[in-house]
């Protein structure tokens, strides 16, 4: 997921999700197709009993609550080809409970209500990975968050350094250098090959300095 641009390959186009194109790039086939990014939003319990039918489901109806998309797309020649999951952390208690973020310090863990959103999941085509289409779904991610009124936008990566055999199926919550290179810092990195990592909403300037990151 460390994407570089193919001068040979149409340029990436980013937007916020939609149903018809978010059901067109997660197919019938392969993990998308059965897990349809609900892993993180239901509990073990919520997961065990479900079927891929039913979280197709519960991912349509975030489109139609009249809430925020719940992630953003990115697209060549019209084609959608990869997808990133964005939410309010309260949306996904795997992660709350997640011994990644568990293990990090308390400042890290909870500022309440919707302050934190969360960066869980990347899906990118397999002809264009690492081809900067994971780049471009966590910048759009990010000025997703920003503009719902996020003052964290926190991630969850793979540090391919300390777990050399992370393959792409290892890789959906992104890598540490794809997230640092957002300029995203790391918070926590107790869990050996899984860091916390963060970026904070900057401040507007003001007549007396400049732009300061958002505390937290």
């Amino acid at each position: 997921m460390g994407d570089a641009e193919s001068p040979s390959r149409a340029a990436v186009t980013t937007a916020a999700a939609d149903w018809p194109d978010v059901e067109r790039l997660f197919g019938v086939r392969g993990e998308p197709s059965r897990c349809w990014c609900r892993f993180f939003a239901l509990t073990g319990p919520q997961w065990s009993a479900s079927t891929p039918e039913q979280r197709k489901a519960q991912l349509r109806d975030k489109f139609d609550g009249g809430g925020p998309p719940p992630g953003v797309l990115a697209f060549r020649d019209g084609n959608p080809v990869g997808w990133c999951a964005v939410e309010p952390r309260g949306c996904y208690p795997r992660i709350l409970r997640s011994k990644v973020l568990s293990s990090a310090p308390e400042a890290a863990r909870d500022l309440g209500g919707n302050q934190v959103w969360s960066v869980s999941c990347f899906v990118v085509s397999p002809g264009q990975r690492r081809t900067g289409v994971a780049r471009a779904l966590l910048g759009a991610a990010v000025e997703h968050a920003f503009a719902y009124g996020a003052t964290i936008v926190e991630g969850y990566p793979v540090d391919p350094v300390q777990r050399p055999k992370a393959g792409p199926p290892d890789l959906y919550h992104g890598t540490v250098g794809l997230f640092l290179a957002a300029g995203f810092e790391v918070v926590s990195d107790v869990v050996p090959g899984r860091a916390v990592v963060r970026l904070a909403r900057p401040r507007p300037a003001t007549p007396d300095g400049p732009i300061r990151a958002a505390s937290g």
